[in-house]
């Protein structure tokens, strides 16, 4: 413990968690369970099939490749520890382990607003202008966007982590939270956080809106290509892979406009638990599900290791 004035700093907090030990939690807590274990069996999957198979080597799974990556670990980053913490009780975290979960966090959540934006235009390209798209979507590019995503992640994490972390702690230990989630963290501070907070609001709203705008502005433009395609079949080929994306956008964004872009007068703890689950949880194990399912190279890419095992071999 440290001393500013006449109040004693805290020097960790207590995660009040998303359950407690009734019957129907139990349950609810299984079943996030299950889909944790989906989650990571299916962007796994995803990774392993996009990287052995050769029909996968484009661009639009290079960065499907990359988003299972993000959210293997960003659902790792949170659900492990919420497990521990309902097995074990308590919830304590110090002040680095919930700086790092900020980082972790933030990192991952900036990623992904930027690596889908630039899988949006990466469909706008090869719909639009297909003749120069092994051009523009080359391999330097396409490092050079998932580099990018990292970057414009990473520096978001370390700022929010850093400043959250300056405010001085005092009084009550317990976050509302299953995680370290910056508005809940803030909410005990012992100090005026509302300039601060206005500018996690700017930031927040600069780090959706601009993704989501060029997001919005090449599926406008692939609408209209895809409108004057002459080739029904092409068309429907068009509509089939972008209506995937167009899934997976509308579940991110609209989670995580709905927690860091509503104003903090609307929010309530209860409210705000459940939808970061849905963003941290949900989307994750949703993601791989809609992209295998809804896409027939990577079912015969499923289907074509499948037939490599031994066990697949002794059924045939």
């Amino acid at each position: 413990m440290a001393w500013v004035g006449n109040q004693t700093l805290i020097s960790h907090f207590i995660l009040l968690g998303l359950f407690t030990y009734s019957p129907l939690h139990l349950f609810l807590f299984s079943i996030i369970m299950v889909m944790f274990l989906v989650a990571l069996s299916g962007n796994g999957l995803m990774i392993l099939l996009i990287n052995v198979d050769s029909r996968l080597h484009s661009p639009m799974y290079f960065f499907l490749s990359w988003l299972s990556l993000m959210d293997l670990m960003l659902i790792s980053t949170i659900v492990p520890r919420m497990a521990v913490d309902f097995f074990l009780g308590g919830g304590s975290i110090s002040f680095t382990g919930c700086g790092l979960q900020i980082l972790f966090f933030l990192t991952l959540l900036g990623d992904e607003c930027f690596l889908l934006a630039f899988m949006a235009y990466d469909r706008y390209v090869a719909i639009s202008d297909p003749l120069r798209y092994s051009v523009v979507m080359s391999c330097r590019v396409c490092w050079l966007m998932v580099a990018g995503s990292w970057l414009f992640g990473l520096v978001d994490g370390l700022i929010q982590a850093v400043f959250t972390l300056r405010f001085p702690y005092c009084g009550s230990q317990e976050i509302d939270h299953f995680f370290c989630e910056v508005p809940a963290v803030l909410k005990l501070a012992c100090a005026d956080t509302s300039l601060y907070e206005t500018m996690i609001y700017v930031c927040c709203v600069l780090m959706l809106l601009l993704p989501f705008s060029v997001i919005s502005a090449s599926y406008l433009r692939i609408l209209v290509a895809v409108l004057h395609m002459r080739s029904t079949q092409g068309r429907q080929k068009a509509f089939a892979t972008c209506s995937s994306h167009m899934v997976v956008v509308s579940l991110f964004y609209g989670a995580a406009m709905i927690t860091y872009v509503r104003p903090q007068a609307y929010h309530s703890s209860r409210q705000d638990k459940v939808v970061s689950a849905f963003y941290t949880m949900i989307t994750p194990m949703l993601n791989p599900l809609i992209y295998s399912l809804r896409n027939k190279e990577v079912t015969g890419a499923l289907r074509k290791l499948l037939g490599r095992c031994p066990c697949g071999k002794r059924q045939g």
